[in-house]
């Protein structure tokens, strides 16, 4: 695999939670709060692995308001993206795992390879903006459901992606 960082943005913890879940499954041993990286530091990895939380209406997690711009400052050119998100289906079935749309559209143009795209017809939710054609541009993760299903997601998303990192 080459050089790979996790990064996420977190207010209760589960994002940070499962950043550290992928990144034991995939045995990358870099992961960071948006907080405590630069557009610099970004540029020194070949693959990136972003997540976050969605909050109200589908907003974007708090400490990514400024990661984005870090995302924007960036040279991705060349690199390997995937996202995932973590949201709740169940309370908040019409923004589901929303706040992931933003970190796609920060690095959509960037010249950048997104992978990890997750069809949405197996998830119980009303909409969501990180819906594009049929698909989650990342891999949702929704908090509220049974954990099994969550796991399931996870090892076939993990499997779909390693591949190309």
């Amino acid at each position: 695999m080459k050089k790979t960082i996790i990064v996420y943005g977190t207010t209760t913890g589960n994002c940070q939670e499962y950043a550290e879940k992928l990144a034991q499954k995939l045995g990358v041993s870099d992961v960071k709060n948006v907080t405590d990286i630069d557009a610099d530091t970004l540029e020194t990895y070949d693959n990136l692995l972003l997540g976050t939380s969605t909050w109200g209406a589908g907003e974007l997690q708090d400490d990514w308001f400024d990661g984005v711009e870090k995302l924007k400052d960036a040279d991705l050119k060349g690199k390997t993206i995937a996202l995932f998100g973590c949201g709740d289906a169940s309370g908040y079935s019409d923004t589901f795992c929303g706040g992931m749309s933003a970190l796609y559209d920060a690095v959509k143009d960037s010249g950048a390879k997104i992978i990890g795209q997750v069809a949405a017809d197996s998830y119980s939710y009303d909409d969501s903006e990180s819906v594009v054609d049929g698909k989650f541009v990342g891999l949702a993760i929704d908090c509220s459901e049974d954990e099994d299903k969550t796991e399931r997601r996870i090892d076939a998303w993990v499997e779909s992606v390693k591949g190309e990192l």
